[in-house]
């Protein structure tokens, strides 16, 4: 391995319709690289090989396809959305190599050729529903992207309201990129929920955002502080871009640029030092910086970067990166992670100020992967139980129509 130089492929969008998270994603990965291969705590460097998919969910297998087959890649750090990652497994099956994906994502996978580094359904939608339910009430619309990302969270979304008697009021997709969605404020000023669980990404989310904004200033009652929009995957990389449109939205994240502990104060002063004062540190940077760490990190321990072997240790030691270590369960190859929760604030002020979030839940801890909701299911189960007992009992000595408990998966 000394004075190896190992080719890693970094494959994000930065054109398109997604390509501000895309940039991030590329900007964290390229970072990271500099840094690793002007340390001196390895004996090998890291070669960038980059492509551009353009948001084209078929480009990602092309290129990747190219990255291994071409370019000797093992290892692609890349991705945004579930439809690339579905894309890219036939590819890495067939070359044997490792793909680093840190985004967010909908869950109920597991893939021997992928480390999830980004929150799965138990690192996000479901710490989020349990903080706004009992707030803002259990009357929800469901907006998405037509894709799995949309139909699988929304799902999730579904199956969390009503395992507490809630109600989808409406359910609502439009193409990635569609920015026309004058229909979904129609039918959300007719069915007026509680809230608004938004799984638009993009130029499509930003256009929602903004017509959301709108229709707040002509009717108070869909303010964000009475009807709030909630998200599992806005970033402050997208703040500057929305603008005014983004105040209020309640975002989860494994990681936000306000969150208070040791490592990340250091590693916030660092990337502004690299990026700009004004530039925010982003989850969609952040979560690909860490793979490029874990990643050499893993290489260096094993002495091999070999995928196989790579993903073998990874899942059997804490892989130490400037952000935090980073533990992968050995079982679903996920990490562990924290789930913070943050609302936008500043967004709706002078240019001068630069949008953040606060974080209402600092106290958060790190929760395992679940990526399958195996826990919650149980959990569930169990309730149910219970509730059947209950109702057992309390119509044991009456007569009448006979009870049914639905289940909900």
């Amino acid at each position: 391995m000394t004075g190896s130089e190992i080719p890693v492929g970094v494959l994000f969008s930065s054109t398109g319709s997604y390509s501000v998270i895309g940039r991030e994603g590329h900007d964290g990965a390229m970072t990271a690289i500099a840094e690793v291969n002007g340390s001196n705590l390895f004996d090998f460097t890291l070669k960038a090989i980059t492509a551009d998919p353009a948001c084209r969910a078929e480009n990602y297998a092309l290129l990747a396809n190219r990255m291994m087959a071409k370019d000797n890649c093992g290892h692609i750090i890349g991705c945004q959305t579930s439809w690339s990652r579905k894309e890219l497994l036939p590819v890495l099956e067939r070359h044997q190599g490792l793909l680093w994906y840190s985004v967010p994502y909908e869950g109920f996978e597991s893939h021997d050729r992928v480390i999830y580094s980004g929150a799965c359904p138990n690192q996000n939608v479901v710490p989020l529903f349990k903080h706004i339910l009992p707030q803002f009430g259990k009357r929800a619309f469901l907006t998405g992207s037509n894709y799995i990302w949309g139909w699988e969270m929304n799902r999730i979304a579904r199956e969390l309201l009503a395992a507490e008697n809630g109600a989808v009021l409406g359910e609502r997709y439009v193409a990635l990129g569609d920015v026309e969605i004058d229909h979904l404020i129609s039918e959300i000023i007719d069915t007026r929920p509680d809230f608004i669980f938004n799984n638009l990404i993009g130029d499509s989310s930003y256009a929602f955002l903004r017509a959301l904004r709108d229709l707040g200033e002509r009717d108070a009652a869909f303010r964000p502080d009475i009807m709030p929009v909630l998200s599992c995957n806005l970033t402050e990389a997208e703040l500057p871009i929305i603008g005014a449109a983004a105040e209020g939205v309640i975002s989860t994240s494994s990681y936000f640029e306000t969150a208070r502990y040791p490592k990340n104060i250091d590693f916030v002063r660092r990337m502004h030092d690299v990026r700009g004062e004004n530039v925010g540190v982003s989850a969609m940077f952040t979560g690909p910086y860490q793979a490029v760490w874990a990643l050499a990190q893993a290489i260096k321990a094993g002495g091999s970067a070999n995928p196989d072997d790579v993903r073998d240790l990874s899942t059997r030691m804490p892989l130490p990166t400037p952000v935090g270590d980073l533990h992968i369960d050995r079982t679903t190859q996920h990490a562990t992670l924290t789930p913070f929760i943050g609302v936008v604030e500043g967004a709706a002020l002078d240019h001068q100020t630069r949008a953040a979030f606060r974080v209402v839940n600092p106290q958060a801890h790190a929760l395992a992967p679940d990526p399958y909701l195996v826990n919650l299911n149980s959990e569930r189960n169990e309730r149910l139980q219970h509730a059947a007992s209950a109702i057992s009992e309390t119509n044991a000595s009456t007569v009448g129509d006979p009870v049914f408990l639905r289940v909900v998966k």
